[in-house]
């Protein structure tokens, strides 16, 4: 192996992980219960940048519609960063009047942009 061969941080991911779980309001006993495995690992993982294994991690990002792209690549462009991967998965369990609330706010922040320029 070369000397540049970089070895992956999972430090920021697992970061992601533990935002994604806290915004669902889970405690990490509750998740490593679903995953049936121990909270210590839980914690290993979002603080501790430890690797989880390829199916726990595929059930994890998957669990918490976390886009890896972001973090795997960390220089490219993303079609779709985590954070806008959850915020469509929550857009679709609304109903038609929320979006219209939605719509009207995202519409206020765009005019305010433009104030601001």
């Amino acid at each position: 192996m070369s000397e540049n061969t970089d070895i992956f941080d999972f430090k920021t991911l697992g970061q992601a992980i533990k935002k994604a779980r806290e915004a669902r309001e889970m405690t990490r006993e509750q998740l490593a219960e679903i995953l049936d495995i121990a909270p210590r690992h839980i914690q290993a993982i979002e603080n501790e940048g430890q690797h989880p294994s390829c199916q726990l991690f595929v059930r994890l990002i998957t669990m918490f519609d976390i886009s890896v792209d972001q973090y795997l690549f960390p220089n490219k462009d993303t079609a779709k960063s985590t954070l806008r991967r959850q915020i469509d998965t929550m857009l679709d369990g609304f109903e038609e009047k929320d979006l219209m609330v939605i719509e009207g706010t995202a519409k206020g922040i765009c005019k305010a942009k433009e104030t601001e320029e």
